[in-house]
C-alpha cells in the first residue's frame, strides 16, 4: 500500500501502458496551453504520490524543434471522476542543456546554450519584463487611453554575461483597439528592466 502523501517510485515496465498514456496526455496538454509542438518520445521514469487521487511525477523525453529534450511533468489523476489534470510541466535540468527557470532567469551565466531560447510566457520574470514594456510604451504615448496587457503571445530569452534579453510579442488593448507590439526588454544583473526596442506589428 502506498502511504498518503508519500512519493514512491513506479516500475515503468509494470504498468507502462497506463503511465505512458498519462505522459502523452501531459505533452498534449502542455502543447495546448503553450501553443507548443512537442512530440512525445518515451517515458523515462515515473513516481507517484497518493493525494485525493494520484499525483504522477513523470520524467519524459520529447522532441522540441527537432531536438530530444527531457521534461518533468506532474499529472493529477482521479480515476473515479475520470479526471486528469496537468499540474506542472517543465524542462528537466539535465546538465547538458540547462534551461531558464524563473528563479535563475538572468542570473545563471553558464550552462545556457548561446542564442535565443523559448521561455514560458507565464514565467514571473517574463511577466515583469512585459509589464515594464507596457509602462514604457504608455509613458511614450500621447494618448489619454491606458494600455492594458491582454496576452504575452511569444517569449524568447538570451543571457549574455549576466544581461538577460527578452524578445516578446505582446497583445495590448488601448481603449477599444487591440494592438500587437514586438518588444525587446533587457534585464541587467541588478534586476533593472529597460525597453530596448519596440515596434507595432500589423
Amino acid at each position: 500500500m502506498a502511504t498518503v502523501g508519500g512519493v514512491r517510485d513506479v516500475d515503468c515496465n509494470e504498468n507502462s501502458g497506463e503511465i505512458e498514456e498519462i505522459a502523452r496526455f501531459a505533452v498534449d496538454e502542455h502543447n495546448k496551453k503553450e501553443n507548443a509542438l512537442l512530440e512525445f518520445v518515451r517515458l523515462v521514469k515515473a513516481k507517484e504520490q497518493v493525494v485525493a487521487g494520484t499525483l504522477h511525477h513523470l520524467t519524459l523525453e520529447a522532441i522540441d524543434a527537432g531536438k530530444k529534450k527531457l521534461y518533468e511533468a506532474k499529472v493529477w489523476v482521479k480515476p473515479w471522476l475520470n479526471h486528469k489534470e496537468l499540474q506542472d510541466f517543465k524542462h528537466a535540468e539535465d546538465g547538458e542543456s540547462a534551461v531558464f527557470t524563473s528563479a535563475d532567469l538572468g542570473v545563471k551565466r553558464d550552462g545556457h546554450q548561446p542564442g535565443w531560447t523559448a521561455v514560458p510566457t507565464h514565467d514571473p520574470v517574463v511577466k515583469d519584463a512585459a509589464e515594464h514594456a507596457v509602462k514604457t510604451i504608455q509613458s511614450m504615448s500621447n494618448t489619454i487611453h491606458t494600455y492594458e496587457l491582454l496576452e504575452i503571445q511569444h517569449a524568447k530569452a538570451e543571457v549574455i554575461e549576466g544581461l538577460t534579453k527578452f524578445d516578446l510579442l505582446l497583445k495590448l488593448r488601448r481603449g477599444l483597439r487591440e494592438e500587437l507590439f514586438k518588444v525587446e526588454v533587457h534585464k541587467n544583473p541588478e534586476g533593472t528592466f529597460q525597453l530596448n526596442h519596440m515596434k507595432v506589428e500589423h
